[in-house]
C-alpha cells in the first residue's frame, strides 16, 4: 500500500469513526491468563476476546467490511488461483481449531517486503515477501495462527477502545495497526507520540497473539517449534526487528522476551507429540507460482480484469 493509498484509506476510516460515539475514559485492567487460556482442549470454547470493548460482534463486523473494503481498493494482489486456494485452505484448517468467532478471509498482497496485518472482522492480508521466506508450512501456517489469534482476541476494536479511552485521537493508526506482523505498525513509523501505558497494552496483546497463535498451531497438527524457529529467523529482517528502539518506546515485545515465552508455553502446556506436519509439496508449489508471478497487463483485453480509465474529453470522443 504506497503512501497516498495509505493517506486515503486513513481519511475514510476517520469519516467513519467520527459518527460513532464512545463512552469517557473506562477503567482497563490487565491482561490476566486463566486455567482455559492454557488448555487447548477448551480451544473453540473459550472466550478470548472478552474485555472492554465498545464494540458488539455485529458493529466490529460492519466496521471490518469496510476497512477491508477500502484495503482491497489501494492494494495489489497475487490472483494466482493455486495460491489463492492454498492458502484458504490453510487459514480455514487453522481456523477451525482456534477461538474466532469471526470467518477468516486471507489476501496475499503483491508485495516483496516482508509484512502482513489483520483488521476486524477475520479480513487478514500477507504480503508476498513474507510467505517467501518462510521454509516449511508449519512456518507460514504459525504467521496465520498470530493473524487468526488476533481476531480472536478481537485486538483492533479492543486497542480501539483503549485508545479512544485515553483520548488519542489516532483510531486509524490503531486499526490498520491491529495484528500487524512486523512492518505494519503505522503508529510506530508515523513519529507520533503515543502514551506509554498504551504501547504496552499493544505489546500485551502481541504476547496474548503469540500465545494463543501457538495452540492453534499445535491444535492443527503442527510441529508449534516452527513459530518461535520463524520468528527467530525472519523477524530482524522487518521494519520492527531491525530498527533500534528502547523496549519502553516499542508497540512489540523484545524479540528475546517472546521467543523465551513461546518455547516456556511449548514446554509446559502443548503435550509432546511424536509425529508433527512440517511441510508438504502443496506449499513448495505455491512458493513456485509466487516467485514466477507476473501480474496481468491491466491493458490487455483479453485480461479479464478491471481497468482503470484515462478520462477522455467529449472533444476526442467525436468522430472525424
Amino acid at each position: 500500500m504506497n503512501d497516498r493509498h495509505r493517506a486515503q484509506t486513513l481519511f475514510l476510516i476517520c469519516a467513519f469513526l467520527t459518527v460513532c460515539g464512545f463512552c469517557p475514559r473506562p477503567a482497563f485492567a490487565q491482561t490476566k491468563r486463566t486455567k482455559s487460556d492454557a488448555d487447548i482442549n477448551k480451544i473453540g470454547h473459550r472466550e478470548v476476546g472478552e474485555g472492554i470493548n465498545l464494540y458488539s460482534l455485529d458493529k466490529e463486523a460492519a466496521l471490518g467490511k469496510q476497512l477491508a473494503q477500502e484495503v482491497d481498493r489501494a492494494s495489489r494482489f497475487v490472483n494466482d488461483p493455486t495460491v489463492i486456494a492454498y492458502m484458504n485452505d490453510l487459514s480455514q484448517k487453522i481456523a477451525q481449531n482456534s477461538d474466532s468467532r469471526f470467518p477468516i478471509t486471507v489476501r496475499v498482497i503483491d508485495s516483496d517486503v516482508i509484512d502482513g496485518f489483520t483488521v476486524p472482522d477475520g479480513y487478514t492480508y500477507v504480503n508476498k515477501g513474507l510467505v517467501l521466506h518462510a521454509e516449511t508450512e508449519a512456518e507460514l501456517g504459525s504467521v496465520l495462527a498470530y493473524f487468526i489469534a488476533s481476531t480472536a482476541l478481537r485486538e483492533g476494536t479492543r486497542i480501539t477502545t483503549k485508545g479512544e479511552a485515553m483520548q488519542l485521537g489516532m483510531i486509524p493508526f490503531m486499526l490498520l495497526g491491529q495484528g500487524g506482523w512486523g512492518g505494519n505498525n503505522l503508529y510506530q513509523q508515523s513519529n507520533i507520540a503515543i502514551p506509554l501505558t498504551y504501547l504496552k497494552f499493544h505489546r500485551d496483546f502481541a504476547f496474548d497473539a503469540d500465545f494463543f497463535g501457538l495452540q492453534y498451531l499445535y491444535k492443527s497438527g503442527y510441529d508449534p517449534e516452527s513459530m518461535p524457529c520463524f520468528f527467530e529467523r525472519v523477524w530482524p529482517l522487518t521494519f520492527a526487528g531491525s530498527k533500534p528502539i528502547p523496549k519502553t518506546f516499542s508497540s512489540f515485545p523484545p524479540l528475546e522476551d517472546r521467543l523465551k515465552a513461546m518455547r516456556t508455553e511449548i514446554q509446559q502446556i502443548l503435550p509432546y507429540r511424536d509425529a508433527v506436519a512440517v511441510s508438504t509439496s502443496d506449499f513448495e508449489t505455491v512458493k513456485e507460482h509466487l516467485r514466477s508471478w507476473n501480474p496481468p497487463n491491466p491493458n490487455d483485453p483479453g485480461s479479464g480484469k478491471p481497468t482503470l480509465r484515462k478520462h477522455v474529453s467529449a472533444a476526442s470522443q467525436s468522430p472525424q
